[in-house]
């Protein structure tokens, strides 16, 4: 298999719909969070990295027009809007 090292134990469902993740294999990935990918094939789990985003970023920094901070001001500007237009058309209504 290419010379990759693979591991492979099985782990009990709890009830709760919980499995319980090998100390060593959490220890290796180095993670106390993973995702789970429901597949046609079955399931893949693979750890989390909370820093996934932040490396796309950087690799994709090209197409940012705006920082996010402004993305977030922009989208409360569009919904403020849309809620004054409502209540606006309310008023009218009455």
């Amino acid at each position: 298999m290419n010379g990759a090292r693979y591991k492979t134990a099985v782990m009990k469902i709890s009830r709760n719909g919980q499995i319980s993740i090998p100390a060593d294999v959490r220890k290796r990935w180095n993670t106390d969070r993973v995702i789970v990918m429901d597949t046609s094939d079955g399931l893949i789990v693979r750890p989390f990295d909370p820093e996934a985003v932040t490396k796309l970023m950087g690799k994709y920094q090209h197409l940012v027009t705006e920082t996010s901070d402004e993305m977030r001001r922009a989208v409360r500007e569009e919904q403020a809007e849309r809620e004054d237009e409502r209540d606006r058309a309310r008023r009218v209504r009455r």
